[in-house]
């Protein structure tokens, strides 16, 4: 990767992680409601949802930046050394290595972030590897699903798609990607939710999952998923199309 590229992805990243955090705020904290074992109405309801807003605007640039940057330097290593019949490969282990970069910095606004909106006590320790748990597998079906759709599409269309286009494969992708982790996200916002000496304190994620799947069934587990995909959808056609709008003005 050129430093010119690297500066590039690194700002378009960051410009495209603050629009979609500042846009989507609200929905992310009404699904943080509905999945908090206190319940919608008694962890807020409506009220208050842009609280933690301040420390997620404060994250978002550096998370997203570092992210990208990751991703795009893996995957340059990658491509390199590797047939276009290995590229969703490529896209899956950038991804990781973007989500596990982009959790160092993510984890501890996160934290505060779901404090504010639910007024809990929990760890921040305890939570990077949990994170990383939903966010990695969330990844690995996001963005190998945008880049083949953006790959069929171009060539369906003969050139390079647009921003708007590379807009419109984020937002399936991302809204794919949400509901089939629904459930994880559900295990990590209880674990982060957890009142001390929980059986969910202990941050065991296959733990959480059961203790939902025995108390609330199926729909435990896919509570908050309408908001959760809207939520990624919307957030998937902002964050990836204004990154590839920003990195084409920059390039």
């Amino acid at each position: 990767m050129e430093r010119a590229e690297f500066w590039v992805s690194l700002t378009a990243g960051g410009i495209a992680g603050v629009c979609v955090d500042l846009i989507l705020f609200p929905l992310d904290t009404i699904k943080t409601r509905l999945q908090s074992p206190q319940g919608f109405k008694k962890a807020g309801g409506f009220r208050g949802i842009y609280a933690g807003v301040p420390s997620a605007a404060v994250g978002s640039f550096p998370n997203a930046a570092a992210f990208f940057v990751t991703y795009e330097y893996v995957k340059c290593m990658l491509h390199a050394a590797s047939t276009p019949y290995l590229n969703p490969v490529t896209h899956m282990v950038a991804a990781s290595f973007g989500e596990v970069v982009a959790c160092l910095i993510r984890v501890p606004s996160e934290v505060v972030k779901q404090r504010a909106q639910v007024s809990p006590s929990s760890s921040t320790f305890k939570v990077l590897s949990n994170t990383l748990y939903q966010e990695i597998p969330f990844s690995l079906v996001q963005f190998p699903l945008w880049e083949s759709l953006k790959d069929l599409w171009s060539w369906k269309q003969g050139h390079v798609v647009d921003s708007w286009q590379s807009a419109t494969c984020g937002a399936f992708a991302g809204g794919f990607a949400g509901a089939v982790t629904t459930p994880l996200d559900v295990a990590k916002t209880r674990i982060m939710l957890a009142k001390a000496g929980s059986s969910n304190a202990s941050g065991n994620v296959l733990s959480a999952l059961h203790s939902v799947w025995r108390s609330q069934g199926l729909p435990g587990l896919f509570a908050g998923v309408v908001p959760r995909m809207t939520a990624i959808s919307l957030g998937g056609f902002i964050f990836l199309g204004t990154y590839d709008k920003t990195r084409s003005l920059l390039l």
